[in-house]
């Protein structure tokens, strides 16, 4: 019978200071996150410098939650993860030099995670039975990728949005009609009020990059009947504009999706990020998975927005494969996936 793996993982490169304890890269032990979301609403968004603050002041305390709540000590760690990009550079700097430092003090193995590739792996933790080969939708405030999992730690990046990311144009159309931030749950809460065929907002189709995304029309194209609605003086119905612009998005992602999945011949579908949580999407995702006869498979609400169980479950299936990082690791905050540094 093999050993099983505990890893210490950490993540902090947003505006989320977490600690997690995952066994074998599927089971979480425990799952600790501090969220600053109360205090960057006061800016409509993140703050970078504050929110680098913020991880160092709550850093220490989530650790030891972490492994308080798993009923374990740091020496019966096998590993520990970290998330060293991509992400806010202060941010992800306080959670590497932490990793490093307590790796160091207790002569641990150092195993630094992709931030896309922890949400990935996200639906290991729930869904005991998915392995690779499966395509993946990554969608957050900062990406919106579809990829390839060719196999644990191995991806193909098909396709990427070429402006804004999708939780970022939920966010910016959030703030036009008056939501404030987050965007992304507040559209998704007003717009079951609303009429998603109200208003037929448009859907960029990139003539050279088949599943690539963009996301600026749509975001410009509710801005402007926002405009135009105020200068004519018409009433703007804010929950059939939340509704209609929500599934502008979810049609253009589920028909990208649908289309990777027949070109590359699976069977097998997932969503990550925060954006994943979105109940339109996912609602149409698993209706269009269910016409298409494949299995689909989801992260839950917690374990879509940033966390460290997720970074645990990439960090063990890195360690398994011999991936060990030295003290010379840094913050990356423009990391690509599959790169490693």
């Amino acid at each position: 019978m093999e050993k099983d793996v505990y890893i210490l993982a950490i993540e902090s490169s947003c505006d989320e200071t977490a600690a997690a304890v995952v066994k074998n890269g599927r089971y979480v032990l425990s799952n600790v996150i501090s969220s600053q979301i109360e205090l960057h609403k006061l800016y409509g968004g993140v703050v970078p410098e504050i929110a680098s603050r913020k991880h160092i002041e709550k850093i220490n305390q989530v650790i030891e939650e972490a492994l308080e709540q798993a009923g374990m000590t740091l020496e019966e760690m096998d590993a520990i993860g970290v998330t060293y990009g991509p992400g806010l550079v202060g941010a992800l700097l306080v959670g590497v030099a932490e990793a490093k430092a307590i790796a160091y003090a207790a002569n641990k193995p150092l195993v630094g995670v992709h931030h896309i590739e922890g949400h990935i792996s996200a639906n290991y933790i729930e869904n005991l039975e998915l392995e690779p080969p499966f395509v993946c939708l990554v969608v957050s405030g900062g990406h919106t990728h579809l990829v390839v999992v060719d196999d644990y730690g191995k991806y193909q990046i098909i396709g990427r949005t070429r402006d804004d990311a999708a939780g970022e144009a939920f966010d910016k159309v959030a703030r036009a009609i008056g939501l404030g931030y987050p965007g992304g749950p507040k559209i998704d809460k007003l717009s079951k009020e609303g009429n998603p065929n109200a208003i037929k907002f448009p859907k960029a189709h990139i003539e050279d990059g088949k599943y690539d995304f963009s996301f600026s029309g749509v975001k410009s194209a509710v801005l402007n009947y926002i405009n135009g609605a105020q200068m004519k003086g018409e009433t703007i119905v804010e929950a059939d504009i939340a509704a209609s612009f929500q599934k502008a998005v979810t049609d253009v992602l589920v028909e990208h999706a649908m289309m990777a999945v027949k070109d590359f011949g699976m069977k097998k579908f997932a969503i990550a990020g925060g954006v994943a949580s979105n109940s339109t999407l996912r609602g149409a995702m698993k209706e269009a998975c269910e016409k298409n006869g494949i299995e689909f498979y989801y992260p839950s609400p917690i374990l879509c927005t940033d966390n460290a169980a997720m970074i645990g479950a990439a960090a063990y299936y890195e360690y398994m494969a011999g991936v060990r990082h030295g003290w010379d690791l840094n913050a990356v905050p423009n990391l690509k996936l599959g790169e490693r540094i």
